[in-house]
């Protein structure tokens, strides 16, 4: 199961227990999914996860490990596993003491990419793994330890001497993608973290431009500097995808997304809905489960929802008739789920004649799926058809999703069993529509915008980080303690190291915000604190936009004229929003 296989599952079980139907708020089934996920990978009791990462959810702890009790159980009963099992069963498969030493003989050495990312459950696996020789190397970046909101913990790379005496430690300090200028400044920002490998990052790049600390109105005039720098490269001969905008949340690049469709400068965005996890795309898979296994539950779940005239109540009454199993209960005897939709002689399902018919076509599909010798593609080709009109029915653009299928048939001619490409489908997805179907955009070129979390790893010629206030880089959803604060800190070194040539740093002065009463509709930001040390800010050339030099400039005495300041400034910004 996928993530949201997972969910959907705790959501089944939350209304069994009648936990959505209380006068008191439970957590839905996202919280519910990531809690336990947390809790599984850091190694946590679930009333510390809660306590420090889901407060809100800390009077609702015995109803949460009833659900969590319950879907563990389920699972075993589906015979279906989820992501974290993946760890959990490697775990108790290298612990044992037949089987894990026999794994643990199959390898010489063990080599790890990326060890800043693991968690405390795959630490404890590779543990077992390399067994008492401890042949072991581990390559990372403690400074780009950024995951922590996967469970990933930057104390398994930096007790990695501790944990594995006599651990020899290779620094590789030369970088071959950015200039010295830039360097020195993510050198400045990351030397600043109290806890670290220490090390310096060097360059043969001499590089004649430090990088660029603008600071600007407020996000209108941002905005309108990114686009103005995005342009002036472009006519130099950078072309769009070499440049990146990057920052902290998703939504940070709204007003900038505007502008530059209103600049006709197409873009590309990083960070949005995964192929897999499309409604659509979800459909067929949860058809294909069904054939693999009869007693899913969750894909039967949906898969009856799709029929016009089923809601949740109904799909429940037909799940319950079509003997899937359900909680305690045993298999029933009789044919199996998908059997017993065509089979003669049966008593109807408890639906009205249009729903019945609909039925019928759907164990139709199934049957011509489950036949012998029936290869992958040619299943996911006959649930096509069969959603086809469910399609019409159910979605907007519902050519375009029907494309995604036929997308999906051509990854399932790769498999050699429906098995195998359900499995692969899971652990290994397409990352979005477009790794399918070709290049997301038919312009000649387009900007890259990305969250930072989506950037690491990559590189472009030109960067430019938006909104460096405080609040946003670190996100003040994140400011709660040490460890968090400097997880903001490495977030903004990974940032500042995925230039080659040039780097452009934004701050603006001012956001604006829904006024409630009589307040005014604009705050003052702060520089980031990560920027504001001197020995940051002086490997940084700093400028400051025309209308914040205006702004700068005037001597505001009150605040009456700072309020008729903060009106003419947004008129001004707006202006340039709406002309054309």
């Amino acid at each position: 199961m996928d993530q949201a296989d997972a969910a959907d599952l705790m959501n089944l079980i939350r209304e069994e227990l009648g936990l959505s139907e209380r006068e008191r708020r439970f957590p839905r089934k996202d919280t519910l999914a990531a809690v336990y996920s947390r809790t599984v990978n850091a190694g946590r009791r679930l009333a510390e996860v809660v306590e420090a990462d889901f407060p809100w959810c800390r009077e609702e702890v015995d109803g949460i490990r009833s659900v969590f009790r319950r879907y563990a159980r389920r699972k075993r009963e589906h015979n279906v596993l989820d992501y974290d099992d993946l760890l959990l069963y490697w775990r108790a498969l290298a612990a044992g003491q037949g089987l894990g030493s026999r794994l643990t003989r199959l390898f010489d050495h063990v080599l790890v990419d990326e060890y800043q990312d693991t968690n405390t459950l795959q630490a404890d696996i590779l543990s077992h793994l390399c067994g008492p020789t401890g042949n072991i190397t581990v390559v990372g970046d403690d400074a780009q330890a950024i995951y922590s909101f996967r469970s990933a913990t930057v104390r398994n790379i930096l007790e990695f001497p501790q944990r594995y005496a006599g651990a020899r430690i290779v620094r590789l300090e030369q970088n071959y993608r950015s200039t010295r200028p830039i360097l020195a400044a993510a050198n400045a920002v990351i030397e600043l973290s109290p806890e670290r490998h220490v090390k310096t990052l060097w360059s043969e790049r001499p590089g004649d431009r430090s990088p660029l600390l603008m600071t600007c109105l407020d996000e209108a005039d941002q905005s309108d500097a990114v686009c103005r720098r995005v342009l002036e490269h472009r006519e130099r001969g950078v072309p769009l995808h070499g440049q990146a905008v990057l920052f902290r949340a998703a939504h940070h690049s709204d007003l900038l997304e505007i502008e530059l469709a209103r600049r006709n400068i197409p873009f590309v965005k990083y960070g949005g809905l995964k192929f897999l996890e499309a409604a659509h795309v979800k459909d067929a898979v949860a058809l294909l489960r069904i054939l693999e296994n009869p007693f899913d539950a969750v894909s039967w779940f949906r898969t009856l929802q799709l029929i016009d005239g089923v809601g949740p109540a109904a799909a429940r009454r037909l799940v319950e008739w079509l003997g899937v199993r359900r909680g305690d209960a045993p298999v029933p005897p009789g044919p199996s789920p998908v059997r017993r939709l065509l089979a003669p002689g049966l008593p109807g399902p408890p639906c009205p004649p249009d729903v019945r018919s609909q039925l019928e076509a759907l164990g139709a599909a199934l049957a011509d799926c489950a036949g012998e010798g029936v290869p992958p593609a040619a299943q996911v080709e006959r649930i096509r058809r069969f959603l086809a009109p469910v399609f019409e029915r159910t979605y907007s653009h519902p050519a375009e999703r029907l494309r995604d299928l036929e997308q999906l048939e051509q990854l399932a001619s790769r498999s050699p069993s429906r098995a195998r490409f359900i499995t692969d489908l899971t652990l290994d997805p397409p990352s979005s529509t477009g790794d399918l179907a070709g290049p997301p955009s038919l312009d000649e070129d387009y900007l890259i915008l990305s969250t930072i979390h989506s950037a690491k790893g990559l590189e472009w010629d030109v960067v430019h980080v938006i909104h460096a206030a405080d609040g946003m880089i670190p996100s003040d959803m994140a400011t709660g303690g040490p460890e968090e604060i400097e997880e903001e800190r490495r977030l903004l070194y990974v940032a500042l190291t995925r230039a080659r040539n040039d780097l452009y740093v934004y701050f603006p002065l001012r956001y604006y915000r829904r006024p409630r009463g009589h307040e005014d509709a604009h705050s003052y930001a702060q520089l980031s604190r990560f920027l504001i040390p001197a020995t940051v800010r002086s490997r940084f050339e700093s400028r400051v936009a025309p209308l914040a030099e205006e702004l700068i400039d005037e001597p505001l005495q009150d605040e009456d004229q700072l309020s008729s300041a903060g009106h003419r400034a947004v008129e001004m910004s707006l202006a340039r929003l709406w002309e054309g």
